[in-house]
């Protein structure tokens, strides 16, 4: 699987490979692309697919994928065949629309035939022509149809791809693209090698969010707060706690063990003071 960079960061333009890495790895991302016949919407993205740094990061450390450079092949100055091939194409994909939309006007004026006769012979009596009123046949409404209908190039649905059309040539990265030692990159590696669904917390003023589930369907169980020292001011203490609460998630202190270089969570629950 491959991720392309783009702005620091993978991205996924394959419907597929979006699919595996939800579904069977756990990665998220994030949908930034613009469906075809919608304006932007931030509840109605599609491909391509946004990875943060840290789930870039952890792809490449876990061999899931590699990260590749496009930019020197796609930024290239086409040559003149190239141009040619690609209007060509763009002209045949206009060809095709034309014919799609000619073919469904047709089968939209046999869909109301009886109809539209109904309403061109009453017009053809109207003007006194009595014999091309009775005359008048399916046939000749859809050849009119068809004699004078016009494609205008300007209201052609223009594609989106989400992926490259055509074979182009990258660069493999190497390099992490976030320092590896940190200990909130450390953090999430570790709760997503123990299964977890793991999103950024930003929204909640938290490092992580941490889900029972893929975030479509399960809320956040979790809000995960790193510390640099196992130690918190007694004041922020309650103010993340309070926060959890108000939320409705449990909140978790993560910060690096004292003995070795592995991850200690604890939890910390608001109980009321029985009455």
């Amino acid at each position: 699987m491959y991720l392309t960079l783009l702005n620091g960061t993978g991205f996924v333009f394959n419907a597929d490979d979006y699919m595996e890495l939800r579904s069977k790895h756990r990665i998220m991302g994030a949908p930034v692309g613009t469906a075809n016949t919608k304006g932007w919407s931030p509840n109605q993205s599609t491909l391509p697919v946004e990875l943060n740094k840290f789930e870039t990061q952890l792809l490449l450390d876990e061999n899931i994928a590699k990260l590749v450079d496009k930019s020197r092949d796609l930024k290239a100055k086409p040559t003149a065949e190239k141009v040619e091939k690609n209007k060509a194409e763009f002209e045949s994909r206009l060809l095709g629309q034309e014919e799609a939309l000619k073919t469904e006007k047709l089968r939209e004026t046999e869909r109301y035939m009886e109809n539209i006769l109904t309403g061109k012979r009453k017009k053809l009596l109207k003007q006194g022509k009595t014999e091309m009123a009775a005359a008048l046949t399916a046939d000749e409404v859809l050849k009119e149809m068809s004699d004078s209908f016009k494609f205008d190039p300007q209201n052609a649905l223009v594609e989106v791809p989400c992926e490259h059309l055509r074979n182009h040539s990258a660069q493999i990265v190497t390099g992490a693209l976030v320092d590896i030692s940190c200990l909130n990159y450390r953090v999430f590696r570790d709760l997503w090698r123990r299964g977890k669904f793991v999103t950024s917390g930003d929204a909640f003023g938290a490092d992580f969010l941490v889900y029972p589930g893929d975030p479509l369907i399960y809320h956040a169980s979790h809000i995960v707060i790193v510390l640099e020292k196992p130690a918190i001011k007694p004041l922020e203490l309650v103010a993340k706690v309070r926060l959890s609460v108000i939320v409705n998630k449990s909140c978790v202190f993560a910060y690096e063990k004292e003995d070795d270089d592995g991850i200690q969570y604890q939890t910390v629950a608001w109980c009321n003071p029985s009455k």
